[in-house]
């Protein structure tokens, strides 16, 4: 696929990353970068970091950015990261978004603000105004059920036609027409990430490039493989695929994410830590189901980079 001048190919499976704690709750800036080396090397292409599984309501700027440099000095030049940078500030996204290049960045995400409900015209001056900060191509994010407020189609089209540097989406509406009509909207080159592992396939017929995940921290390798499969149009295997893994996908939205994926984490060996509150660790029938999905799959986060 060519891909236009200026724009950068982020990859069809990037993983949406947890944010490891200590057990005291601090950030553990060492096993962030333990944790990226290990999906790197288990089907990841590149990593989201500090978007909503990051816990990014608890960290403070301070800490997302230094999240950002410690993955970046353990993984290397070359590897796509991606860094979630915004609020639902304009002014505070803004001293985010000005470190992303320094910290080594490959995009940053700026995600619809949540509680204050801005009319589409405040989405479109807050997104400009972001990704006209920066030097690095930026990635829009669209999750309804977490902000309270869908960005419509129009929206993301006048923003992808009228900044070059805005390259793609991570659309989680769960509304297929609007997949549909970014998709034929779209300058060339556009990409549309499903946010919703269980949706990959849908939003991928519908001329979506592939998925931010949540469920690659532990099966990135068989993700990346149903990915490759719809890509090379070979449907009825990659619908095979994700009847199989769609078990897992489900159960880790078994409670708010990342609560299921970081205790799944930890049951395997990977300590994470427990969220920050107000989320908290796994219930105990959590667990349970948790555990017994986990005892099905064959867990590439375990394969050390």
């Amino acid at each position: 696929m060519v891909v236009e001048p200026g724009r950068v190919e982020l990859g069809r499976v990037m993983t949406a990353m947890v944010t490891a704690f200590t057990p005291d709750g601090s950030v553990d800036y060492a096993a962030c970068g333990e944790l990226a080396r290990a999906l790197l090397g288990s089907g990841s292409d590149g990593l989201v970091l500090t978007g909503t599984t990051g816990e990014t309501p608890t960290l403070s700027i301070a800490e997302q950015v230094e999240v950002w440099r410690a993955v970046r000095r353990a993984v290397g030049p070359d590897a796509a990261l991606v860094a979630g940078a915004s609020t639902n500030s304009t002014a505070e996204s803004l001293e985010m978004v000005r470190e992303g290049a320094d910290a080594g960045m490959s995009a940053l995400m700026f995600t619809v603000p949540y509680y204050n409900k801005p009319p589409q015209e405040g989405l479109y001056r807050h997104f400009r105004t972001l990704a006209e900060a920066t030097p690095l191509p930026c990635i829009l994010y669209n999750i309804p059920s977490r902000t309270s407020l869908n960005m419509t189609a129009e929206t993301t089209l006048r923003l992808a036609r009228d900044v070059p540097s805005i390259v793609g989406i991570k659309e989680a509406a769960g509304d297929l027409a609007q997949v549909d009509a970014i998709v034929a909207g779209a300058p060339a080159g556009f990409r549309v990430w499903s946010g919703d592992d269980s949706a990959t396939l849908d939003v991928m017929q519908h001329g979506g490039w592939g998925v931010v995940s949540v469920a690659a921290h532990l099966v990135g390798v068989q993700i990346h493989a149903m990915v490759d499969l719809a890509a090379a149009g070979r449907w009825d295997e990659a619908r095979a695929e994700e009847a199989r893994l769609m078990p897992l996908f489900n159960v880790c939205f078994v409670e708010t994410n990342p609560i299921p994926v970081k205790w799944a984490l930890g049951h395997l060996g990977f300590a994470v830590g427990d969220p920050r509150l107000p989320l908290v660790r796994a219930s105990e029938a959590a667990q349970a189901r948790i555990a017994a999905e986990l005892a099905l799959h064959r867990l590439d986060v375990l394969v050390r980079a």
